[in-house]
């Protein structure tokens, strides 16, 4: 009884902390999950290939609800491998969940699919998705539940989410070229402060208008000047990355930036961003946005 599968990494457009209200978008990395089931195994060993002494508390209550809820309550094992740096405002969490739910629903040699109306569909990705949120919340890995970084890692494309709820509100494909600047420090989404993210609520008010109404990049960018002073960020990478992206912001409670480009637009130029920001210590990234979310592999 063994399973596989892929999840997105995701940027940020509306963090969530403020007003449950959250938006984000895939992005072409990916956490890996396998999974292997013991009929006669009472737990779930879990393990994070890039981070031997990581908390593995999220992955293995993911396989246990899936169990749960799917299977028989079997045990056994999870093991997970990611290009999604832990930590850095780039979904993490939200891939691991979603990787090692859908690997544990194809160990238990269920169809994963999208319409809940199709009977060869055993599990939807949104179910599948709202029990990975479940797991982050009794995991303490999340404030929110992240249902909008969830849904973008497991969907693809721009979502727009109510966190309180579990709620999608919209999703929408997006084709932007994406350049990521993670800087060597790290910062827990559960360690935030909520009440400083609580007090740009009218700013974030805004960004959710914009984001419904389509506008994303225009969104993503008045997040992340709100949310950088909210949560003590330099907000001068996004300032650097202004005349020459389409929208930028920093990406969850960071401490990563994302900046976007539409391809199509002569007057985006990412590689000046890139210029503007290689001197700065840490990690560049270009990649893309995805629409096809996570998949059982």
């Amino acid at each position: 009884m063994e399973g596989r599968a892929a999840a997105l990494g995701a940027g940020t457009v509306l963090n969530a902390l403020a007003t449950g209200t959250g938006a984000a978008f895939g992005i072409d990395v990916e956490t890996r999950a396998t999974v292997t089931l013991d009929p006669g195994a009472d737990d779930v060993r879990g393990e994070i290939a890039e981070a031997p002494d990581a908390d593995t508390a999220l992955i293995e209550r993911c396989v246990a609800l899936a169990t749960e809820r799917w299977g028989d309550g079997e045990g056994g094992a999870v093991r997970t491998d990611s290009d999604v740096p832990l930590a850095a405002g780039l979904k993490s969490s939200s891939a691991a969940a979603n990787a090692t739910v859908l690997a544990t629903c194809d160990a238990l040699g269920l169809a994963v699919g999208d319409d809940a109306d199709d009977p060869a569909v055993d599990v939807t990705r949104l179910d599948a998705c709202r029990l990975g949120v479940r797991a982050a919340r009794e995991a303490g890995v999340t404030v929110t539940g992240a249902f909008d970084d969830a849904t973008a890692s497991m969907l693809g494309g721009v979502t727009v989410t109510d966190n309180g709820a579990d709620e999608l509100r919209s999703r929408e494909a997006v084709d932007w070229d994406v350049l990521v600047w993670t800087p060597p420090e790290r910062a827990y989404s559960a360690d935030a402060d909520v009440a400083r993210c609580e007090a740009v609520a009218p700013m974030a008010d805004l960004v959710a208008d914009l984001a419904l109404d389509g506008r994303y990049a225009e969104a993503m960018t008045v997040n992340g000047l709100a949310f950088s002073a909210a949560l003590g960020f330099d907000a001068d990478p996004a300032v650097e990355a202004m005349p020459h992206a389409t929208g930028v912001s920093l990406s969850g409670t960071g401490p990563s930036v994302v900046a976007v480009a539409n391809p199509d637009d002569p007057e985006t130029d990412l590689d000046r961003v890139a210029d503007a920001w290689g001197d700065r210590p840490g990690t560049l990234r270009r990649t893309t946005t995805r629409n096809d979310g996570a998949a059982v592999e």
